[in-house]
């Protein structure tokens, strides 16, 4: 496959633009980042700077492969994540355009590395769990209801890639913090701090410079392990008990 590669750069260099380069043999068996190391590869060879781009597991499990191609996040397949979509996804002779996450929240580091520690402090304004330490407890002495524990593992699934706010016209991170919100919501390990934890999660996430939820819903289209945007409604739910029961308090 013969391809043509329109890239952001930003810094060093370059300023902030789209810079063209062209790739020939191509297998379509390649990931995506792989086809991206044969490119960094080919411009340390002509003695250029290569590519900056995040990647860690290349399993589809650690969420740092953040990128928007020809316009989506993580690109044109539903519920992968780059370093899972191959090139055989692509036709020879395509123009690729590839840029990194565009929100406030998340300034650019480098060409198309963004900064999400956003989500990392969203997920410390949570805090923790408690539990009575000690001997570990038998599994089924707290027993769940199966549908419960879907409901809750499905959520647990967010791998915080920030493809939601990506995709989002107004980069809202609702939905990853509906998910962080939801799973211990659901689960009787999580009830102690449960009102707390909303009311710390969603400020934290007031504060970061995300924007508000208007039901476009693309972040469920782009998210690659396809979370629903139903937990949206039981954070605005579990918010609204817990910003009632505080007033009560006060």
């Amino acid at each position: 496959m013969k391809l043509t590669l329109k890239i952001w750069r930003q810094g060093g260099k370059y300023k902030g633009e789209f810079v063209t380069y062209q790739l020939d043999n191509v297998n379509e068996h390649m990931s995506f980042l792989e086809m991206l190391d044969v490119l960094n590869e080919q411009l340390i060879h002509q003695k250029e700077e290569p590519i900056a781009f995040e990647h860690d597991c290349r399993e589809g499990i650690c969420g740092t492969c953040s990128l928007v191609i020809n316009g989506r996040p993580h690109g044109p397949l539903k519920g992968t994540t780059t370093c899972q979509l191959h090139m055989r996804m692509f036709k020879d002779g395509e123009t690729i355009v590839i840029e990194p996450f565009r929100a406030k929240a998340f300034p650019v580091i480098r060409d198309l590395v963004v900064d999400r520690s956003a989500f990392d402090r969203i997920i410390q304004a949570g805090g923790y769990i408690s539990v009575n330490t000690g001997q570990a407890p038998e599994a089924n002495s707290i027993p769940i209801e199966k549908e419960v524990a879907s409901r809750a593992f499905d959520a647990a699934a967010c791998i915080g890639c920030g493809a939601c706010v990506a995709a989002c016209p107004n980069a809202s991170a609702m939905l990853f913090t509906a998910a962080k919100v939801s799973h211990l919501a659901l689960l009787p390990q999580g009830q102690v701090e449960r009102k707390r934890r909303v009311l710390r999660m969603v400020a934290q996430m007031d504060k970061e410079g995300f924007g508000r939820c208007s039901n476009v819903k693309a972040c469920e289209a782009e998210c690659p392990k396809e979370i629903s945007v139903s937990n949206i409604a039981r954070m605005n739910r579990e918010y609204l008990f817990a910003a009632v029961a505080s007033e009560t308090i006060a």
